[in-house]
């Protein structure tokens, strides 16, 4: 059995990233299983956080421990994290997956994040923790694959085969479409964040925003402005 761990930001085409490896009939996915600890290690509110709370397990070693003990029966398994919930927990647990991140421009991702979110800090964004993450792997001689939001909507295809490549494991076409609507899969805060995604069926074609950057917004863009250039400049890109 393989965990690959996804670590995204918050509305950077995670959602349909993890509905497209629900469609490979070898890989089982989990939808942010560390969100609860997230929530319960911070001050933040969200959108449906007492629900979060409430039914989810708070502590993220137990949550970890049970993913490995109880997942065993599946040949892989696709975990959907955002990297902002990686708090206080044993960096030795990222040895044990195959680490892929998840990364988009904070141009792009600002403006859509404050619908959520009206006024995000650089935590929010997972940028500074997707770095450490990634750094810390690479001191040890590891080296993740990064997926650019923007080019996995160009082609989605291939920069899906070139991370299957990288990791070693088969393609399947299958993953370039998936059926409308909710999926079990969904965590319970689906219904305040994956609007959008529910009316999908494949990647939604790439497109810059054309209104003009909020100018409220310009300070927090600064400051993540140099994580994401750190990372995008290692990212898998196509023409």
């Amino acid at each position: 059995m393989r965990i690959l761990s996804l670590w995204s930001g918050p509305r950077n085409v995670s959602t349909a990233l993890m509905y497209s490896f629900l469609q490979h009939p070898a890989i089982h996915v989990i939808d942010e299983p560390l969100y609860a600890h997230y929530l319960s290690k911070t001050s933040v509110s969200h959108p449906g956080d007492k629900e979060v709370l409430l039914t989810m397990e708070h502590d993220g070693e137990k949550v970890l421990k049970k993913i490995v003990s109880e997942t065993k029966k599946f040949q892989i398994v696709f975990l959907k994290n955002m990297a902002h919930h990686w708090i206080g927990l044993d960096s030795s647990w990222l040895d044990k997956f195959d680490n892929i991140f998840l990364i988009r421009d904070p141009k792009q991702m600002l403006p859509s994040l404050v619908n959520q979110l009206p006024k995000p800090i650089l935590r929010d964004t997972g940028l500074k923790t997707q770095v450490e993450i990634y750094e810390r792997l690479q001191k040890q001689g590891k080296q993740p694959i990064i997926i650019d939001a923007k080019y996995l909507l160009k082609n989605p295809k291939k920069i899906l085969q070139i991370v299957f490549k990288h990791l070693g494991l088969p393609f399947s076409t299958r993953m370039l479409k998936w059926p409308k609507g909710p999926k079990r899969e969904d965590g319970i805060w689906a219904k305040y964040w994956y609007h959008n995604v529910h009316q999908s069926e494949e990647f939604t074609p790439y497109y810059a925003k054309k209104e003009p950057f909020p100018e409220h917004l310009n300070e927090l863009l600064d400051e993540c402005t140099p994580y994401y250039q750190n990372l995008t400049k290692r990212s898998i890109k196509t023409d």
